[in-house]
């Protein structure tokens, strides 16, 4: 059976429209095109990150997100920033006796943002705070070490196919893709996803009973 749930963050709890048009902004690029080579980066299989180098090369993305928090231009998240179905999803799941938590690839000042919205789990903790990013198979054994249970009574939800799906089916952990965001709906009927990925869901609606079955 499944006794916990540890969530992603980005496209998967907060719609990140607004974060990725901000960091737009801050390059001086318009939106739509900053989406589109971000959209090729994706399609090609690479990490997101190297989306800045196309407009900026030689960009840190350590360095100009301190640049941006210096200006008064850093990082906001708020209500608005999370899709519809997360707080009754998140809500319903606690209520269905599971133990819910929130692990991404996220700054230590995320994890603070993320804890300040009031957000109806167990736990949060991000990848800054860890010392430790996916898609590391570390990460992951952080996930077992956090969540009550053994690996396979946690499930592990996320958009991503390589940060997410396989490496948390790598290690032991039941894996849910949820298909939203360029990632989520970019894989999600693909293969090796199909093959892996113990469900795929369109929305957090419903998910208690689905993970009962699955249990």
């Amino acid at each position: 059976m499944i006794r916990a749930v540890v969530f992603d963050v980005g496209e998967t709890l907060l719609d990140d429209t607004a974060e990725w048009a901000r960091w737009a902004t801050w390059l001086g690029v318009p939106p739509h095109t900053f989406s589109a080579v971000l959209g090729a980066v994706t399609a090609d299989g690479r990490d997101n990150a190297e989306t800045f180098q196309y407009f900026r090369p030689g960009f840190n993305l350590a360095t100009e997100r301190q640049r941006r928090e210096d200006a008064g231009l850093g990082e906001r998240i708020d209500e608005s920033d999370l899709y519809p179905d997360v707080r009754p999803g998140l809500t319903a799941l606690r209520n269905a006796g599971l133990w819910v938590g929130v692990a991404g690839n996220q700054t230590v000042r995320t994890a603070g943002l993320l804890r300040a919205l009031d957000l109806p789990v167990d736990a949060i903790a991000t990848s800054g705070e860890w010392g430790v990013a996916k898609p590391d198979a570390a990460f992951f054994e952080r996930v077992i070490d956090f969540a009550p249970g053994p690996a396979d009574e946690i499930a592990y939800v996320g958009d991503h196919r390589d940060n997410d799906i396989l490496p948390a089916h790598r290690t032991g952990l039941r894996s849910v893709l949820i298909r939203r965001g360029p990632w989520g709906y970019l894989w999600a009927d693909e293969p090796v996803v199909r093959a892996t990925a113990d469900l795929v869901v369109d929305s957090l609606t419903g998910l208690p009973e689905l993970l009962a079955r699955l249990g």
